[in-house]
């Protein structure tokens, strides 16, 4: 019996996509809007060597 268990949250997915079929599309897009670019190596490397490096402790006052 514990093979075939589905839960409750997955039912649930399973029938959404059934009933929407372009789910997966548009959550390919919508990735595709912040986190899927192409980075500029130069501008890369600018942002890396402005990097300050955090203190062991960082509410520690001098």
């Amino acid at each position: 019996m514990a093979r075939h268990y589905e839960s409750d949250i997955t039912k649930f997915i399973n029938e959404y996509k059934r009933k929407h079929a372009d789910t997966e599309q548009r959550q390919r897009e919508g990735r595709a809007l912040l986190w899927d670019k192409n980075l500029d190596p130069e501008q890369l490397e600018y942002y890396r060597s402005g990097r300050v490096n955090q203190r062991p402790y960082v509410y520690q006052t001098d």
